[in-house]
């Protein structure tokens, strides 16, 4: 089972091309620490799973390998890494005038297109 832990964890990382060191920032550890869940050297702690499951809209069947579909009765496997991105949001903002209409409605569609490309 620890195998197939290591090689999920990288495929989920890997479909949102995010580097080792952006999902440890994110979730709180070390990018030598993701390497060794994603070659199997060490086994992940619970809350870097539950992390990964909240993260990546995933259940922890999906995770453990114990179903092959991401989704669960509760899950839409929807990331939150894109439009819940504070980094995004923040240069989103600092890019337009906030008095302005006409930018107003363009940083409306930037995001709505980051909502939808997620």
């Amino acid at each position: 089972m620890k195998e197939i832990i290591g090689k999920r964890l990288k495929e989920l990382r890997d479909s949102l091309k995010l580097s080792q060191v952006k999902i440890a920032n994110q979730c709180g550890t070390t990018q030598a620490s993701i390497y060794r869940y994603e070659h199997n050297e060490s086994e992940a702690p619970l809350d870097i799973l539950l992390w990964y499951a909240d993260f990546f809209d995933v259940s922890l069947d999906y995770i453990f390998g114990r179903c092959d579909e991401p989704q669960g009765k509760l899950y839409q496997n929807q990331p939150k890494a894109i439009f819940e991105d504070e980094n995004m949001k923040n240069m989103l903002e600092m890019c337009f005038d906030p008095k302005s209409p006409a930018n107003a409605k363009l940083k409306e569609m930037l995001f709505n297109l980051l909502k939808e490309n997620k």
